[in-house]
């Protein structure tokens, strides 16, 4: 993968989880959390998605939110990427408190961190080598000749080298994530947001997936956040794992401190992964 291509900030090793609980946002190994909720909620109408919720992420860190649909893992990306606004508590991206940020003061955040939609958001009139393309255009300062050498090393990295020329139509849902994830990386992130990247394509193409999400972190060392109800996939991926249920953060912590939660709910989500693989 060219140089050009790499975050711009090399971040510091993953910071392990102490008791399993939220964080309350403190330096830990000499660093401070890149992504930060304190005591966030969200209603759309009298429905309370988020009820005082606290988790961190640490620089370089994966953390996974766990939960059953709607329970709010989707609008906490969208708090993130300021597509929606907190009711009350702090959201704290890259140091910045972003919870009242105006959609021009977003731009800048934007930068920094990008979102892997369910859908993949590519634009469909465009080949899957455009796609890619566009975020380096828009940011302008490369010549055509070093952007498709970028786009060629962003496509190989994700394996779908030889669709260059396909349409978005043309592809699968698993192969349209693949190439989100590959246009979300030319914009050299310093973090991004995966939104349910294994929901709707096949067994294979999910752990296809998965061991993309990981390998990327790995060798981009890229700070990242992936809301999923997969609990195979925040295993392998997650260093921390938020569980949220009604509202509420029930669980924080890594996901063998999840495996002795007492918590009803999150047994129950064992115990149907375990049902899973013995089908």
């Amino acid at each position: 993968m060219p140089d050009s291509v790499k975050p711009e900030n090399t971040q510091p090793d993953v910071a392990q989880p102490g008791n399993g609980q939220p964080g309350n946002g403190q330096p830990r190994n000499g660093q401070r959390p890149y992504i930060e909720f304190r005591e966030v909620s969200k209603s759309f109408g009298e429905n309370a998605v988020l009820d005082r919720v606290s988790f961190n992420v640490m620089p370089g860190e994966t953390v996974c939110i766990l939960g059953r649909s709607g329970v709010g893992k989707s609008v906490s990306l969208q708090l993130l990427m300021g597509f929606l606004k907190a009711d009350s508590g702090k959201v704290i991206v890259a140091g910045e408190d972003i919870t009242n940020f105006s959609e021009q003061q977003m731009e800048a955040i934007r930068k920094k961190v990008t979102m892997v939609f369910q859908n993949g958001a590519l634009f469909d009139s465009l080949t899957v080598g455009e796609n890619v393309a566009f975020p380096l255009r828009e940011g302008g300062g490369l010549s055509e000749e070093q952007i498709y050498e970028i786009v060629d090393g962003l496509l190989k990295m994700v394996g779908v080298q030889e669709m260059r020329d396909l349409l978005p139509s043309d592809l699968s849902t698993g192969m349209k994530r693949s190439v989100a994830i590959a246009r979300a990386l030319s914009a050299r992130p310093e973090c991004i947001l995966y939104d349910e990247p294994t929901t709707m394509v096949d067994p294979l193409m999910a752990q296809l997936l998965g061991d993309l999400i990981k390998r990327l972190k790995i060798q981009l060392n890229l700070t990242s956040i992936v809301v999923t109800h997969d609990m195979r996939l925040a295993k392998k991926l997650a260093d921390r794992v938020v569980f949220l249920h009604e509202g509420n953060a029930i669980f924080f912590g890594t996901s063998a401190e999840m495996e002795k939660s007492t918590e009803p709910i999150v047994q129950e989500f064992f115990e149907l992964d375990e049902l899973k693989l013995e089908c």
